[in-house]
């Protein structure tokens, strides 16, 4: 406008958010698809399909007999920690017979919750072998069903037969704050991993 004091600013963009992938891993049944969909901030992604009598034999339903569902491909969700920060939550499958899909999966990956049910702690041990191999950190988180941990972090250590390194935490997979808290200690580590020592 002629003659106006009033000048114009173009708006500042924002530079986008650094985004990191978390994976979300353990065995079949730990809690999975339930964290992923707790924490998230959008609507999660599931790829979840009925148990049929196929399965019979295949999967092993001992301590989680009121399963109904499983994840057949992944889980995905997203939580803005910053706004400079957005992690990427992928969970991947449980069964045996879908285990070929995490190599995939890992591409790109900076780090992993295993989660662990003290139930069935012999579920946990391929993903921890998995990640120990590829040196993907990891935390583990020990999901209390029924909000119940009936068994001291030191224990489970011992019994993943964990470095002394790899962070135990207790958490309910179904609760928000839980499952931040988790996702927290692993960026922790993360960060610590990649801070030079002086």
């Amino acid at each position: 406008m002629a003659g106006s004091d009033i000048t114009a600013t173009a708006p500042t963009e924002r530079p986008a958010p650094d985004t990191v992938k978390i994976l979300i891993a353990g065995g079949f049944g730990v809690g999975k698809t339930t964290m992923v969909g707790s924490v998230s901030e959008i609507a999660p992604l599931r790829t979840e399909e009925p148990l049929t009598m196929a399965g019979l034999g295949v999967d092993d339903l001992d301590g989680i007999e009121e399963k109904r569902a499983t994840t057949v491909a992944l889980d995905f969700g997203r939580i803005t920690v910053s706004d400079d920060l957005v992690l990427y939550l992928f969970g991947t499958p449980g069964q045996q017979r879908f285990w070929f899909m995490w190599n995939d999966l890992s591409l790109g990956a900076l780090g992993a919750v295993v989660l662990v049910d003290v139930r069935r702690p012999d579920s946990s041990f391929a993903a921890i072998d998995f990640f120990e191999r590829r040196g993907i950190p990891f935390v583990i988180a020990v999901n209390g069903f029924h909000g119940e941990h009936p068994y001291p972090v030191e224990d489970i250590r011992e019994s993943l037969a964990l470095p002394e390194g790899v962070p135990v935490l207790l958490c309910d997979a179904r609760d928000r704050t839980s499952s931040r808290d988790v996702l927290i200690a692993l960026l922790d580590r993360l960060i610590a991993a990649a801070t030079p020592a002086g």
